[in-house]
């Protein structure tokens, strides 16, 4: 009898399936996945060369694909298709490659409407169709201190009725409302020049400063700059390139102090030097303390430098330094939510420049020293970033910057340290600490170690190191580069340092250095 029942099963089986059609798994639920094969591939508001572009796919990258047009156009068959946290919209198949055997003709035909190019929305007269490629605000007038119509995100198709002067503001018409777009994160199709020129005063609100983030703009940045561990080290000059790539860096850091009105090719030179040895460059840029008092005014001439710096080619740049401290930040107004907002100002100017930008968030100092001097002029590394997680950091970065460079005891351990069991004594402390704070990569833009072995005596506020030996030293960040590649949240280690000498202030560089005082590196062959 199980053996008839047995059949009987089979045989309604086999029925079933001539009935029913075979779909995919993966298609009928997720669609199927293909791999990008060029470098930039364009992501389109519709199918078509002549339709607006929404973003770009980076090469190797995986997408999943919904739909196709129902026939060949321009060249080929569109699909619709998206990437993790990045472009929706149609490519070209022909830069996919699909599984072996895969049929394109499988994929479900998606309806198109609407003139390519204006992404469903129809002009006339002067006008030019456009699309946004980012979140963006959609204001009363051309300003940032005027209303918010409405908040558009990427992809919304308008019509361009009038620009203002030097092009920074586009009016236009969305869903039949009026108001104004930044250009920095929108697409037109034409000659922007043909449009006319609306001097119109618009009544701003008074103020201006603060209030709500701007949108931010798609991160776009090359998931191979964060794909694979890297590392390097902050440099005082690249004479070292050489040995660099010995030990197997891949990056250089140095710093730089804005000041008001500087032009971004007075660091070009660094960039340049940086690219022809070989090496990728991160910048950390800061101010002036004094100068964030000048608020949205400041944070947007600070972000159009950066800006600037993207554009010239900057690999990565870290936005401003040590901010929960007075030292770089102005005393008595050290608040999360304010360097957010001077963060969200840089990382749309960044991303605007150069998308593949790497955008790193200011390292805090490490410390728990509120208690002892106030918040007026500390605020603990762990309060920080959990103020900057309330004010929506986490969509203004691409890498949580980390400082870890008061370390005497090895990067293995997470108890034990002489002085006390506070968290930033440890890296596994720090790293458990911020990724439970920000779900971002993990981005240590210094992580050394103090020795005054043949450096000479440290200041007072420094003496916790006067007993590491510089055997230790060179261990210590020889480990410290192997747990952070192998823990999956760290994907950039830069050592503090390679080759400073002396002092800076009650700084002792020097003692930081791989390279000793007497030109010997014994850190140098360890860590390769």
């Amino acid at each position: 009898m199980r053996y008839f029942r047995f059949l009987a099963i089979l045989t309604v089986i086999a029925l079933i399936s001539s009935v029913l059609p075979v779909v995919p798994r993966s298609l009928a639920q997720d669609g199927v996945q293909a791999r990008v094969q060029v470098a930039g591939l364009n992501v389109r508001v519709q199918p078509g060369t002549d339709s607006a572009r929404v973003g770009s796919f980076d090469y190797n990258i995986m997408v999943t694909v919904t739909g196709r047009e129902d026939q060949a156009n321009n060249g080929g068959v569109w699909v619709y298709a998206s990437a993790d946290g990045g472009a929706t919209g149609w490519v070209l198949s022909d830069f996919l490659e699909f599984p072996a055997g895969f049929d394109l003709n499988s994929l479900p035909v998606i309806e198109v409407e609407g003139v390519a190019g204006s992404g469903g929305v129809t002009v006339s007269g002067d006008a030019l169709a456009g699309v946004t490629t980012g979140p963006v605000n959609f204001r009363a007038g051309p300003g940032t201190n005027h209303s918010i119509v409405a908040g558009l995100t990427a992809g919304t198709a308008f019509s361009a009725t009038a620009r203002n002067s030097n092009n920074t503001w586009f009016k236009a018409v969305v869903n039949g409302q009026e108001g104004w777009l930044y250009y920095t994160l929108v697409e037109i199709n034409g000659d922007v020049s043909s449009l006319p020129v609306d001097n119109t005063v618009v009544a701003a609100p008074a103020g201006g400063a603060g209030g709500a983030l701007p949108p931010a703009a798609p991160a776009g940045y090359s998931t191979a700059n964060l794909g694979v561990f890297s590392f390097g080290a902050h440099v005082q000059s690249l004479a070292h390139s050489d040995l660099m790539h010995t030990m197997g860096m891949t990056w250089v850091k140095t710093q730089i102090r804005y000041s008001r009105g500087q032009d971004p090719n007075s660091v070009a030179g660094w960039i340049n030097d940086a690219h022809a040895r070989g090496l990728r460059i991160l910048l950390g840029v800061l101010g002036s303390p004094g100068d964030v008092t000048g608020g949205d005014a400041y944070f947007q001439d600070y972000a159009n430098f950066v800006g600037g710096l993207a554009a010239l080619g900057a690999d990565a740049i870290e936005v401003w330094n040590e901010p929960n401290l007075d030292r770089e930040w102005q005393h008595g107004q050290i608040n999360p939510a304010t360097y957010t907002r001077l963060l969200s100002f840089s990382y749309n100017a960044i991303k605007a420049s150069n998308p593949s930008t790497i955008v790193i968030s200011a390292a805090m100092a490490p410390t728990g020293a509120e208690g002892a001097f106030g918040l007026d002029a500390v605020w603990n590394d762990n309060r920080f970033i959990a103020g900057m997680r309330d004010a929506g950091a986490a969509n203004y970065m691409d890498c949580l910057g980390a400082h870890y460079n008061e370390g005497i005891v090895s990067p293995y351990w997470t108890t034990g340290d002489p002085r006390d069991n506070y968290y930033t004594r440890y890296f596994w402390g720090m790293v458990n600490t911020y990724r439970s704070l920000i779900a971002k990569p993990i981005c240590f833009t210094e992580l050394g170690f103090l020795s005054p072995e043949g450096f000479g005596g440290l200041p007072a506020n420094f003496a916790w190191a006067g007993n590491t030996s510089v055997g230790e030293h060179a261990q210590w960040l020889a480990e410290a580069v192997r747990i952070a590649r192998s823990s999956g949240s760290v994907k950039l280690v830069i050592i503090w340092n390679l080759d400073f000498q002396g002092s800076f202030g009650s700084d002792p560089m020097g003692g930081y250095a791989m390279i000793r005082p007497d030109g010997s590196c014994p850190a140098c062959a360890v860590v390769r």
